[in-house]
């Protein structure tokens, strides 16, 4: 252990040049209250093994908790929905229902997973080592369902349940009854690097496995993800976790938040971002769940933090843009995860069971991309559209910055930047519809904004039955700016349907070309998450069917679920379903249609 820690103090030390004297104190003066400690255990001459990994687990946890102190993120009033609740502990009925929840709307599982930081909130540390903090998109995952089912009088009954994803470290760490795992992403590289060796020795792993991005189905089974760890299997019913998902033991790696089911064979495709090499791998499993069929190391150069993946009837795309995982940045003092404008961007477009010779990579130009709305392809060309941005939200500030001051200064700044002409900042994390059609045949690259500067959008969703599928369709939460600047986090105070196929009838889009959209604008001081689009059973027409929400209202504090008919999405909701208790903001949703 010792040589350990001393090997991370001199990586650090190496880039500020200590003398050896300060290098020799620093050592030694974290080894004091230890060894004080260690004096205390009676020694034995006869010990078991059991006996001696335990004394070394002992004495991990007194040297972690006498040099870690762990302190509370501050909170504004203005962020009192991102804090974490209590789990309801059973399914609760809901009858306090405004409007009718539509006869032809199907029977199912409203799901959506995001953050619920166990012991209060997120944490940093303090230690001679620095400081080192949680960022906004770490926290346990936290499920929350809405159960819409029909009695055999066609009676809607309706219920809500909410549950911890409970993965190997959040039982871990649930047992101790007090924080444990050590922040290990933002802060000083000494305090990092001191965090990973005491995590893994501790618990096996350098950080939380927290499964809390998104939910998934594949093969009739459910899944909680985030792009850290495994999936983690989910009774859709009862939200208790079943387990971790390795594909038969044919995946070790991590597996992205965002896999997706290819059109026509149903296969599933996913790819897995690593720290070290190799750094992205792309996987395909069978549509009925059984195995992995193809695995394939596509060689990056470096680790790109890839959020999400395309597919089309035959290609698999790929984004590799300029937001990267970088250990050796971070030994010699930088940050781990950081956004560089100057870096290179592509898309790669690749067979299904490709490798790495085999991807088509396009050259674009440099920006930040976490979400595709659709893949497909169209004659010679590949469509992607996605939404953009200038810079990346993620991981925030420089260490040492006041990352509510970062935050909320660059919400304001984009409020100040609503027009084509004034917009035009490096710094912002403003994010528009955006357009790349990139030509198999001769290279070719044509880029172009689908939406102007009026409203930063994301979270994307689609008619499902059209993923990899030309499509007439998207929709996406909006970002109230005003909201956003005074709480410093985002928060999204609407939704857009964009109609991809036709022109703004605005003077001021028409020329700009962007695509005609229509806008459902909550009441003030409302706020959304976890959108998706539900098609309806049987339905004509790509947008027949309804987008189904989780809202919440920062004035009455009371959370909701809405459906919007995507018909007369500017209307007011078809249903509003008051619910028992309050859903902090979170990520990623998903409707999973039950059959009896």
């Amino acid at each position: 252990m010792a040589d350990c820690i001393t090997k991370a103090i001199q990586v650090h030390c190496c880039a500020q040049r200590p003398s050896f004297d300060q290098h020799k104190n620093l050592l030694l003066s974290s080894f004091q209250p230890l060894m004080g400690e260690v004096l205390k255990f009676p020694m034995k001459i006869q010990v078991s093994r059991a006996m001696i990994k335990k004394t070394s687990m002992d004495l991990l946890d007194v040297f972690t908790n006498s040099m870690f102190k762990f302190i509370d993120h501050p909170s504004l009033p203005s962020q009192s929905n991102f804090a974490p609740i209590e789990e309801l502990g059973e399914s609760v009925c809901v009858d306090d229902i405004q409007g009718r929840i539509p006869n032809d709307f199907p029977e199912g599982v409203y799901v959506r997973n995001g953050p619920n930081p166990l012991f209060g909130g997120f944490k940093s540390t303090n230690s001679i080592f620095g400081k080192s903090s949680h960022i906004w998109v770490e926290g346990e995952g936290m499920l929350h369902a809405l159960y819409l089912k029909k009695d055999s009088n066609g009676k809607w009954n309706v219920s809500y349940n909410n549950k911890h994803v409970e993965t190997d470290t959040f039982k871990m760490e649930k047992q101790r009854n007090k924080p444990s795992f050590l922040p290990a992403i933002e802060g000083d590289s000494p305090a990092i690097l001191s965090a990973y060796f005491l995590n893994l020795m501790r618990f096996g792993t350098v950080n939380k496995l927290i499964s809390n991005t998104s939910v998934f189905e594949h093969s009739g089974k459910f899944y909680a993800a985030a792009e850290n760890h495994l999936p983690q299997e989910i009774d859709i019913q009862t939200l208790n976790t079943l387990g971790t998902w390795d594909v038969d033991d044919s995946w070790n790696r991590p597996f992205t938040a965002h896999p997706k089911k290819a059109p026509g064979s149903g296969e599933l495709v996913m790819m897995g971002v690593n720290a070290m090499k190799p750094f992205f791998e792309i996987g395909i499993i069978e549509a009925d769940g059984s195995k992995l069929v193809h695995k394939s190391d596509l060689k990056f150069e470096r680790c790109s933090l890839s959020h999400d993946i395309g597919v089309t009837m035959r290609y698999n795309v790929i984004l590799d843009f300029p937001l990267t995982i970088d250990i050796k940045r971070l030994v010699n003092g930088g940050p781990l995860i950081k956004y560089d404008r100057e870096g290179y961007a592509r898309i790669g477009v690749m067979p299904r069971y490709g490798d790495a010779d085999s991807v088509r990579w396009f050259e674009v130009e440099s920006c930040c991309v976490f979400h595709i709305i659709n893949t497909y392809e169209d004659g010679d060309e590949v469509i992607v559209h996605a939404f953009r941005a200038n810079n990346s939200i993620i991981p925030g500030p420089d260490l040492g910055l006041n990352k509510f001051e970062w935050f909320s200064s660059r919400f304001k700044c984009l409020e100040s930047q609503q027009s084509d002409t004034a917009f035009s900042s490096d710094e912002s994390f403003f994010s528009r519809a955006y357009e790349w059609r990139l030509n198999m045949e001769n290279g070719e690259v044509k880029e172009r904004y689908l939406s102007g500067t009026t409203r930063s959008m994301d979270f994307p969703m689609i008619n499902e039955n059209y993923l990899g599928l030309e499509n007439k369709y998207g929709y996406a939460q909006t970002v109230d700016l005003d909201a956003s600047s005074i709480s410093g986090m985002a928060k999204y105070g609407g939704l857009v349907k964009l109609h991809l196929k036709d022109r703004s009838s605005s003077l001021m889009d028409e020329k700009q070309d962007y695509v005609e959209m229509e806008y459902h604008k909550f009441p003030e001081n409302t706020f959304c998450s976890g959108t998706v689009f539900v098609p309806k059973p049987d339905g004509l027409e790509e947008d027949d069917g309804w987008v189904i929400s989780f809202v919440h209202d920062e004035h009455l504090n009371r959370s909701r679920v809405i459906l919007v008919d995507a018909h007369k999405f500017t209307g007011e909701p078809v249903a509003i379903i008051n619910l028992p208790c309050r859903v902090p903001y979170g990520f990623h949703g998903a409707f999973m249609p039950i059959i009896s």
